[in-house]
């Protein structure tokens, strides 16, 4: 295991909000923009029952796993999710570190416990690939 103090890496961070967003919405992820890398980022997600499958296209990897437990290929580790609502929160086993997720409006905001911050993402609709849900009000 990593150190805590690191926190978690972006791209782990990046698959939490996609599988967030996916199991408490019950919509399919396109793709996010990470707020704190001011980009858009290629990853997918989509929830049938307990099982979620997604591919990060940043890294060419795929994840999935059944609820509550995702495996990530890219890192070869497992994360732990436990949603109530639209809060979730888990568990990062390749850096130690817990996070919470809040979903709403086509964001999701991922606390990273081990560094102490908040990393917000806008969802990208699957019905239409160039927007995303968030609402421009």
């Amino acid at each position: 295991m990593h150190a805590t103090s690191a926190g978690m890496n972006p791209d782990t961070r990046a698959m939490i909000a996609a599988v967030a967003f996916a199991s408490t919405t019950g919509k399919t992820v396109a793709g996010l923009f990470d707020h704190a890398a001011g980009r858009d980022l290629r990853v997918a997600a989509e929830r049938r029952g307990d099982q979620v499958q997604g591919f990060d296209g940043e890294r060419n990897v795929a994840f999935a796993g059944t609820l509550p437990e995702i495996h990530d290929e890219g890192s070869k580790a497992f994360v732990s999710f436990t949603i109530d609502g639209e809060q979730v929160r888990g568990f990062d086993r390749d850096s130690g570190a817990h996070f919470e997720a809040r979903v709403g409006d086509g964001v999701v905001q991922v606390f990273d416990h081990a560094q102490s911050t908040w990393f917000a993402y806008d969802v990208q609709d699957a019905q239409a690939a160039s927007s995303y849900l968030r609402s421009n009000s």
